[in-house]
């Protein structure tokens, strides 16, 4: 990295510099402030349409786009609950993928708040230990 002092991203700053300041109007007029690149000074600005009123960013970010990743909740059940002896285990379910069995299975709250409770099985066959809900 260079050592420019105007490198934003080597400020202990940066976490506060890099927000989204959200939707700004003119002092003026009211209208809403469009983001622009000052070419000359590499600057970001503000300026309004309609009454041309400019002013410096608070930040050099416009815009942010956060991406919620969903974790599959069949992954995060440990193979090791086979052996948990509290859990209670069925031969009714057979194991869609070795056939097994045997099983053992437990309610657990889905990672989203608005879902509805899940019966989770996992294979007891220590090959296999698939994990599936139904």
């Amino acid at each position: 990295m260079s050592d420019s002092g105007d490198d934003y991203m080597q400020t202990e700053d940066f976490e506060t510099k890099k927000k989204f300041t959200g939707i700004k109007f003119c002092p003026n007029c009211n209208n809403m402030l469009y983001p622009r690149e000052d070419k000359d000074h590499r600057q970001l600005m503000y300026t309004c349409r309609n009454c041309d009123h400019t002013e410096l960013a608070d930040s050099p970010c416009i815009y942010v786009n956060k991406l919620m990743h969903e974790i599959d909740e069949l992954t995060q059940i440990v193979a090791d609950v086979i052996n948990d002896p509290t859990l209670p285990k069925t031969f009714d379910h057979v194991c869609p993928k070795c056939q097994g069995k045997e099983a053992v299975f437990f309610q657990a709250q889905s990672r989203r708040a608005e879902d509805e409770m899940k019966l989770y099985y996992v294979c007891t066959n220590k090959e296999c230990v698939h994990r599936w809900t139904d």
